[in-house]
């Protein structure tokens, strides 16, 4: 999906003219946790009849105490069948220079049917499972399902950045600007922290998150590659040389 992979970077770099504010209207997501070591990628959202693959890219750009910045990078393979099943992945972040598929830290497999919960665990072998009460929520970062309420915080502007058509996905901007002002900032300077998640309401994820604090760095998650065909079922699967583990919580009395 080369096209796809341009319009991306097109996106993510260009700053977009649009000045239609919406601040007291539509929900809007939810405040980026900020530059971390452990980066929550992208949510799947466990929906039927919608299904697709793809890469989620992650650059992360972290300001370090002495100035300097650390640029470092991964990439994590995602998917959702027709019946809703998502399957996510966490890899390490490497330094550009690294070739190749990150380290596979841990992988997420969840059926909104059963309502059964599998965290698969590489160094281990272990596949961890909870049949939990709920769907799972990313309280984290992007979970288009659970919408944060309208901001009414001061210093906080919210504007909608209209609609972009990529590689026949429609999809809607938002960018949250919210000022610290220089007695809060911690650099005796007024800074002005800045999310942008771009949603496509087809597939019900947001496609890119950027993330920018000038004191921490600043954080682009990407789905490029997007397949919208059924993903292969061995996806789903758990592998042969894992062995299962029941974490569900015995029922109280």
């Amino acid at each position: 999906m080369r096209q796809l992979r341009v319009w991306l970077v097109t996106l993510l770099l260009c700053s977009l003219q649009f000045t239609v504010l919406r601040a007291q209207e539509a929900p809007h997501p939810p405040d980026y946790p900020g530059v971390g070591v452990h980066i929550p990628g992208v949510f799947v959202t466990p929906v039927a009849g919608t299904p697709f693959s793809g890469t989620v890219e992650i650059v992360s750009k972290e300001v370090l105490p002495d100035g300097s910045t650390r640029t470092q990078q991964t990439l994590n393979h995602i998917a959702r069948n027709s019946a809703g099943v998502i399957y996510n992945e966490r890899r390490q972040l490497m330094p550009p220079a690294v070739r190749g598929e990150p380290l596979l830290l841990s992988a997420h497999i969840y059926d909104p049917q059963t309502r059964l919960s599998t965290f698969l665990e590489p160094r281990t072998h272990l596949a961890r499972q909870t049949l939990l009460r709920q769907a799972p929520k990313n309280v984290e970062n992007n979970a288009p399902q659970t919408p944060a309420p309208v901001s009414r915080r001061p210093n906080e502007t919210i504007t909608d950045l209209g609609t972009q058509t990529v590689a026949g996905l429609q999809l809607h901007g938002t960018r949250k600007e919210r000022v610290v002002p220089a007695s809060l900032s911690g650099t005796g300077k007024m800074i002005t922290i800045t999310d942008e998640y771009w949603l496509s309401v087809e597939l019900d994820v947001y496609l890119i998150v950027r993330h920018n604090d000038p004191r921490t760095g600043e954080q682009t998650i990407g789905i490029v590659d997007i397949r919208r065909s059924e993903p292969d079922p061995v996806t789903f699967q758990i592998p042969a040389q894992y062995k299962i583990v029941d974490e569900t919580p015995a029922e109280q009395p």
